[in-house]
């Protein structure tokens, strides 16, 4: 070794010192997040999934997609039974038989089950930020179009489109899932789904007595115009509601599934897969036959209550839509109760807790 040789080689030494003494500063590459902090303390190892729910807090990522979801669902009820308190009016007005009246209920109830098929791994491929909000926008049109209904059939075609809106709670569901952890999830999965079922009894309450009775003497105590053209303020809501979620949230902590997937933070998931995966899960089973029974019958009370009181006891389409909608008041509380219950149990027994919970 001579001096020229260690002096050709020095710069390379030093070049490899700096390079190493850089590594060591900036450390490796961080993982990607839309967000560099958050509102709420999170679980790094859950996902950045928030470990408290502060209602009167609207930040994203994780409140606002709590407040979105169920507004989002609230507003699908409001388009799902908006037609609900005006039944007694359009079999009146079309000259309808109970029998086809009942008939449009169980289509419209039927279209939400096919929707909830396929949104659940529509939601596993895109998240829940966008097919809540395509959902609400394509439910508004034919929520719109009520006012074009003169046939038994027209009424039940139309009500199986609007009916569409019912598989948000996919979205809902799986949006705060997403969103919080373990801990309190199922205090937060409640919330949500209750509130937005409290869309079935305020739909009553300001579709059958108030707006209804508001658009009769807009139209000179015309009730059949009323009805032909009240739908369409639940469709302007409904529709409006689909873009500001589009817009102002979040499908992940974070960061939209796009995005995660173009910094390698998310793999791509197949939607095929994800439904086989599901409907091959004999647990799957257990819950539907269980969330039947249970959603089934309020589903049949938000159709049928309106109806039933006019028709039994001689009320106005404005007094029994008020008291039928009492029934959906009382998702102000009890599934938030039942999620607390459950996320309590899940802490003494692990998911067995939720199960007794549920039972």
């Amino acid at each position: 070794w001579n001096s020229k040789g260690i002096k050709h080689l020095l710069p390379i030494i030093l070049t490899q010192d700096s390079s190493k003494m850089a590594e060591v500063e900036t450390g490796a590459p961080e993982e990607y997040k839309k967000f560099s902090s958050y509102a709420l303390p999170v679980d790094p190892d859950q996902d950045d999934k928030a470990k408290e729910i502060k209602l009167c807090n609207f930040s994203r990522p994780h409140m606002r997609a709590f407040h979105c979801s169920w507004w989002g669902f609230f507003c699908a009820f409001f388009i799902w039974f908006s037609i609900a308190p005006l039944l007694s009016e359009i079999r009146d007005s079309l000259g309808l038989t109970k029998g086809e009246i009942w008939t449009s209920s169980i289509v419209g109830v039927g279209g939400t089950i096919f929707m909830r098929f396929a949104l659940g791994p529509a939601c596993d491929k895109w998240g829940a930020r966008i097919p809540m909000a395509a959902l609400l926008c394509a439910a508004s049109i034919p929520t719109a179009c009520t006012g074009f209904v003169n046939s038994a059939t027209g009424l039940a075609i139309i009500r199986l489109f609007i009916g569409t809106a019912g598989g948000t709670f996919v979205m809902c569901q799986y949006w705060t899932s997403r969103m919080f952890c373990r801990e309190v999830v199922g205090t937060a999965n409640a919330l949500v789904g209750g509130w937005g079922n409290l869309g079935g009894g305020v739909t009553q309450l300001v579709m059958g007595s108030a707006l209804f009775p508001l658009f009769k003497v807009i139209y000179d105590g015309d009730a059949e115009k009323a009805w032909r053209t009240v739908c369409v303020i639940p469709a302007v809501v409904g529709f409006g509601t689909g873009i500001m979620i589009y817009f102002i949230s979040d499908d992940a902590p974070k960061g939209n599934y796009k995005e995660l997937k173009q910094h390698g933070v998310m793999a791509e998931v197949s939607a095929a897969a994800s439904f086989r995966s599901g409907a091959c899960n004999l647990n799957t089973w257990f819950m539907f036959i269980q969330y039947a029974c249970c959603f089934g019958v309020e589903l049949t009370m938000n159709n049928a209550a309106a109806l039933y009181f006019k028709d039994e006891f001689d009320q106005t389409t404005e007094s029994a839509a008020a008291i039928a909608s009492i029934f959906g008041w009382m998702n102000l509380f009890a599934r938030g109760l039942g999620g607390y219950l459950s996320d309590k149990g899940n802490a003494f027994a692990g998911m067995r807790g939720r199960l007794w919970a549920q039972t």
